[in-house]
């Protein structure tokens, strides 16, 4: 039977930005957003902007998110990002208007392919449409998308398509039941 060989892993072939942006993005990373002591939204804003996230307006950034690349991310209008959000953005992350990222939320742009000797990364894109609600400690994985006002329950695992209006709970993430927005 064949092994797993991690000495033979080789992602050469992902550039996700330059080793200085990496760098600097870095520092600023630990320091303003990965730091419970920066409650400081507006300032988090501004610095995303800085290194290339396209940033709407009213976005709450809560202390604690850690975001690998802002490059790679896209934020609506009045978006909430919870305490100890990670968007482990290898790929691009779409998020629309009106979304919120519950405490510890995990949106998980890598995996690797267990079939490989090498452990090959692969990448893939998360969207999440308008109104849609992750809960809190709930992981999305790689080429997942949240339809307008999809729902993913607390510490449930998503990945492939999340139907508009409703929501899923478990790991794998099941339907259970249609979500309706009262006035």
């Amino acid at each position: 039977m064949k092994q797993t060989d991690l000495s033979t892993y080789n992602n050469s072939w992902y550039q996700p930005g330059s080793a200085i942006k990496k760098l600097l993005w870095y520092f600023v990373n630990v320091l303003f957003f990965m730091n419970p002591l920066n409650p400081s939204s507006s300032l988090k804003r501004i610095l995303l902007k800085i290194f290339g996230a396209q940033v709407g307006d009213g976005v709450v950034i809560k202390p604690g998110v850690n975001i690998k690349y802002p490059w790679k991310l896209s934020i609506g209008n009045h978006t909430w990002i919870g305490e100890k959000v990670w968007i482990d953005n290898l790929d691009e992350v779409t998020i629309g208007n009106h979304c919120c990222l519950s405490q510890g939320a995990m949106l998980l742009c890598g995996n690797h392919n267990f079939k490989s000797k090498a452990f090959d990364l692969m990448i893939g894109s998360i969207v999440l449409e308008d109104g849609t609600w992750i809960g809190a400690r709930a992981t999305l994985t790689p080429n997942t998308i949240c339809k307008s006002h999809a729902v993913l329950t607390v510490q449930s695992v998503a990945s492939g398509t999340l139907e508009a209006y409703t929501i899923y709970k478990g790991n794998p993430a099941k339907k259970i039941k249609v979500r309706v927005i009262e006035d």
